[in-house]
């Protein structure tokens, strides 16, 4: 199975403009250098990146803890993409997942134990080689 998205850009770096688009139709979105680089307001890679990541671990941590019979009855999961300057670019340095489920009858060391799975498992997850970080809560 292919998913796909694309990008178009019109214009130099920092005075051009684009648009990011989801193959599914479901997002189409503006972007820009300011909007990536100085948080005017706008979408960026990296959000999007951020959204990607925090959907897939958030279902391979539901499905982990339905496997172990515990289905949750709801987990909530932020993802912070870190973009820093490193040399003369920048470069996605991390990224930290702070997840919260409500899942009955689960103690926090097993639901720690869950999310740290997710975290490595999640296919996301898999397709990155950066450092990421986890904060995971029973609420």
């Amino acid at each position: 199975m292919d998913r796909n998205a694309s990008a178009r850009w019109t214009g130099d770096l920092k005075s051009g403009k684009g648009s990011i688009k989801l193959g599914s139709g479901a997002f189409e979105g503006a972007y820009s250098f300011s909007t990536r680089f100085e948080g005017a307001p706008g979408t960026n890679p990296e959000e999007l990146l951020g959204a990607a990541h925090a959907g897939c671990f958030t279902m391979q941590l539901s499905h982990l803890l339905a496997t172990a019979g515990h289905p949750p009855t709801s987990i909530d999961t932020k993802a912070t993409v870190h973009l820093n300057k490193v040399g003369d670019g920048f470069s996605i340095t991390g990224i930290d997942l702070d997840t919260q489920g409500v899942v009955p009858g689960l103690s926090a060391a097993d639901f720690q134990k869950h999310a740290e799975a997710a975290k490595s498992g999640c296919i996301v997850s898999r397709a990155l080689n950066v450092p990421m970080t986890l904060v995971a809560k029973l609420a």
